[in-house]
């Protein structure tokens, strides 16, 4: 067989050999708030076990989701503290709430079961404040009669990272307490009067779990899958409520997101009576021009599945899905991420 017959049956070979390599996968990459990241990543895997397309998501907090998108570094970022409209404008950012949930507090305390424990706002601040110092103090034993609580020191658990959680926390106290808002105040991150600082949902629902009479707040998914005892809180109407899906939905289905600019809305101290106090929707930011416009439109293409496919995913968390009437604003919205010539993108 001649040099130039086996040139060709090599180039056959070859050119066969790549057509029959599969379409390389889309990777979509995020970064941001830890919120959210349980029901991401029950999503994530789910939709690469259907499409083959992977999330490659960075738990790392809203600060950091927030930077990272305004950085362009990830396709995507992810935060629990809105941006308002003005400042999407001037970053040249597009918004939208992808699920909401509930942030509980959490304590390790002997013999308190999950539901066992009760406390209210005011009570709270004075914990995180350390003016409260004791858990048999009379504020805490009041809203628990019947418990044994014991006379052992408080040790308070907070976010040492900027993060959507501890403002919607933050914001919560200063809506139900006039010396947090002036002393402490709302912020992703803020001086904590006492306690240490553990990073993300993460970092916190480990410290309280090994530290005994302690007491922090986490996304309810994390207390739920790290089996943490939760406390009840006496919400807006006086009520007690119980952090689930239902206490959470009722604070929900108060928001108006239709006259909400920029989709800037926060949920707690919602009125009605089954509402949990705090509860707070988490946020995806994007471009309005992305620097990747093959990523970007890989990206809307799992959100897009995510509203459709993820609502059991998300109720079985105890995240609280965005309703139709929602989804259908939020792709509305999608239309102002265009490419490079101003076309929107085709997903």
């Amino acid at each position: 067989m001649t040099s130039h017959v086996l040139a060709r049956i090599a180039l056959a070979t070859a050119i066969g050999t790549v057509a029959s390599l599969p379409v390389q996968a889309a990777e979509i990459s995020g970064a941001g708030a830890t919120f959210p990241y349980p029901v991401y990543a029950k999503w994530a895997d789910a939709y690469k076990k259907e499409t083959g397309d992977g999330l490659n998501y960075q738990s790392i907090g809203s600060g950091g989701g927030i930077k990272q998108i305004m950085a362009k570094t990830v396709t995507f970022g992810a935060s629990d503290k809105p941006l308002k409209a003005e400042e999407l404008k001037k970053a040249s950012l597009v918004q939208w709430p992808m699920v909401m949930g509930g942030i509980v507090p959490v304590v390790n305390l002997d013999g308190i079961k999950p539901g066992d424990i009760t406390f209210d706002g005011p009570t709270l601040a004075k914990i995180f404040m350390g003016v409260i110092k004791t858990w048999d103090d009379p504020a805490i034993a009041k809203l628990n009669p019947g418990v044994k609580l014991p006379s052992a020191a408080i040790s308070v658990v907070h976010r040492s990272d900027g993060s959507g959680t501890t403002f919607n926390f933050t914001n919560y106290l200063s809506k139900v307490s006039p010396d947090w808002k002036s002393k402490v105040g709302e912020e992703t991150a803020v001086e904590w009067p006492v306690g240490i600082g553990a990073k993300g949902n993460e970092g916190v629902a480990n410290n309280v779990q090994q530290t005994k009479n302690s007491i922090g707040y986490v996304e309810s998914a994390y207390a739920k899958q790290n089996k943490l005892t939760y406390g009840d809180m006496i919400n807006h109407e006086g009520k007690k409520v119980v952090p689930d899906a239902t206490a959470f939905q009722a604070a929900a289905a108060n928001a108006d997101w239709k006259n909400a600019p920029g989709f800037y809305l926060i949920l707690t101290d919602q009125p009605g009576e089954k509402s949990w106090p705090i509860t707070a929707s988490t946020f995806i930011l994007m471009p309005t021009q992305p620097k990747d416009a093959a990523a970007a439109t890989s990206a809307l293409k799992f959100f897009s599945w995510a509203y459709a496919k993820g609502t059991d995913m998300a109720l079985g968390l105890d995240y609280i899905p965005m309703p139709a009437n929602v989804v259908t604003l939020v792709k509305t919205e999608w239309a102002e991420i265009k490419t490079a010539d101003g076309k929107p993108l085709q997903f």
